[in-house]
Parts: structure tokens; sequence; C-alpha cells
């Protein structure tokens, strides 16, 4: 294990891409209610946000100069960072990472959203490809999102290319070219989906962690499947970072459960 370093003021290590990344530090109160709020006013705008729309929008219950010197803080420490020159913050993925461990509050799926989901799969249910494709093509549709899912034979399957262009950070055409180029990579596909270590439910890579310089604003947020059985693999979405993580994580782990339920039939 590396050990810690300072790089411009901030605490960091070395990555498993060999890169230094800010390693978490511990937060306030008052701090990780403004990294909550920027964060989800963030998610929704997908623009840098600004003291003064925290101050008027969130119930912080502190100046504007000390949410701007709070804000400070949170960009030295490495969770914020200012695009260009404007005033503004956006989130970092070491940010997105913290509040889905500590601050995000899940929103499970209704029983009858469960019910209807696995209505859709159950007629499915004898064959593991054709499952498997329309789950994909299902968390497409609710997650409005590009889903993609991998079985152990490497067969690729992925719905929702059109929903990413709905999304800001893909109106930059390289960016589009980009990640749709890597559903034709199944050794790349493979890869990432083979970096899910640990026994999470749950996996999330974003930024560095995705091996491409160019899918900095990019995140894949995927569950497992089949572990120790004749039919696995994985299954999950591809966008930009600022995922609705409170939406998105329980429904991919829904997906994931239901599948490797099914997956007990073969």
């Amino acid at each position: 294990m590396s050990m810690g370093r300072k790089r411009n003021g901030l605490l960091t290590r070395v990555s498993t891409h060999g890169r230094l990344v800010p390693i978490m530090a511990d937060l306030s109160d008052r701090q990780n209610k403004i990294l909550q709020s920027l964060i989800e006013e963030y998610i929704e705008t997908a623009a840098a946000v600004g003291s003064e729309v925290l101050e008027k929008k969130y119930n912080l219950g502190v100046s504007p100069a000390t949410i701007r010197n709070e804000m400070a803080e949170l960009t030295r420490l490495g969770y914020f960072k200012q695009p260009h020159t404007s005033a503004g913050r956006v989130p970092t993925p070491m940010a997105l990472k913290y509040y889905v461990r500590n601050l995000m509050k899940p929103k499970d799926l209704s029983v009858s959203e469960e019910v209807a989901v696995k209505e859709k799969l159950w007629n499915y249910r004898t064959e593991f490809n054709k499952t498997l494709s329309e789950a994909t093509r299902e968390l497409a549709r609710r997650t409005k999102s590009l889903a993609v899912a991998m079985d152990n034979q490497d067969n690729v399957y992925y719905a929702g290319t059109a929903n990413i262009l709905d999304m800001p950070e893909f109106y930059d055409i390289d960016l589009t070219k980009t990640v749709l180029s890597l559903l034709d990579r199944i050794d790349y596909i493979n890869k990432l989906f083979a970096r899910g270590v640990g026994d999470e439910d749950i996996h999330i890579l974003m930024g560095d962690e995705l091996g491409i310089d160019y899918l900095q604003p990019c995140g894949l947020v995927y569950a497992r499947f089949g572990e120790g059985k004749k039919f696995n693999g994985a299954i999950g979405v591809i966008g930009p970072y600022r995922f609705n993580y409170p939406v998105l994580i329980p429904t991919i782990r829904y997906f994931g459960g239901l599948i490797d339920e099914l997956v007990g039939n073969w």
C-alpha cells in the first residue's frame, strides 16, 4: 500500500493506474450539508453551482460568506473543482463517492415497480440470452441511460444509446463517439466489469477509474449476478458521473438481484 504524500496542499495516494488521487478527509456537519446540497443541485442541472444558489435554495443556516469559505476549503481538499473561470464549483468523482457512501438517501423501487420489472423478465426466464437482453432494454428505459450488460461468454448487450444525447455532457460529439465506440470493445468492457472487487453489491467507477483520459466526465454503475453459477456476468449503466444515485443504485441493485434469481433456473 502506497504512503500518502502532499501535492498542492492535498494529501494524496497513488491509484491503481499510477496517478496521484486525493485521500478523503473527515468533513464537518456544515461541510457535509454544503457538499450534499451542491451535489444534488449539480445532478439536477449539470451546471457549476455558486454559493448564491446554495444560500437561496437550500436551508444551510449560514451566511453566503461562510458558504464561500467552506466551498473553497472543499475545493482544496479535492471534493470540488472550479471549471474555467466560473465562480461556481462542480463535485469531483471523490465527492460523488463520498456522497454515495455517507450522505445519500436511497429511493427504493415501489412494490408495483418491482412487480412490473419481474413480469417483463419472467416471460424470457427460460432463455438466458433473451433474459439479459430484455433486462438491458428495461434498465435503459427506466433509468433513461445507456444500459450495458455482459455475460461470461463475452456477449455484450446494450440499449438506450439515444438516451445519452439528452444529457448536456454528451453535446460534446467527441465524447459521445468515444462512449459509443466502447460498446464494440469487448475486451475493454470485460476489464471494466472485472474491476468490481469486494463484497459490495453495487460497483461504481468514475473518471480516472475508467482508464481513458477522455472519459473523465463519465461513470459506470453496475451489479454482478450469477457468481459461482454456470451463467454469470454484470449489468449496469454508463453515463455522466452526475448520475441520480439515490434512484439509480436501488434500481440496478434490483435488476442484478432479479437476474441472479432467474439464473438459478439454468
